[in-house]
């Protein structure tokens, strides 16, 4: 199952978060830990947002990398839907009101 994470730094956790992250390997980076791949991750450092895709079977394996996280940023969590995947999803959806 894939995840959409919207994050957003307060301005207090800012400069930490930027020594933290500018301090990773590009390895450590992309390591989101046993069972969750790291699909795509987008920054906004203007506004100190962003947003990342995971995949992983397991929530509480996501949970786990999003925690080393918390101290640091307020997160949104939602499962997604690929174009294929949400056109079988909304063709069910469509079957199951008769159309």
């Amino acid at each position: 199952m894939k995840f959409m994470v919207n994050w957003s730094v307060d301005q207090g956790s800012w400069i930490p978060i930027l020594e933290k992250w500018t301090s990773m390997t590009p390895e450590e980076r992309a390591d989101a830990g046993e069972g969750v791949k790291i699909l795509g991750r987008w920054h906004d450092l203007a506004s100190r947002t962003g947003m990342l895709i995971l995949e992983a079977s397991d929530a509480a394996a996501i949970a786990g990398y999003l925690g080393q996280w918390n101290p640091y940023m307020e997160m949104d969590v939602s499962p997604v839907l690929d174009d294929e995947e949400s056109a079988k999803a909304g063709k069910a959806i469509l079957d199951s009101q008769g159309r």
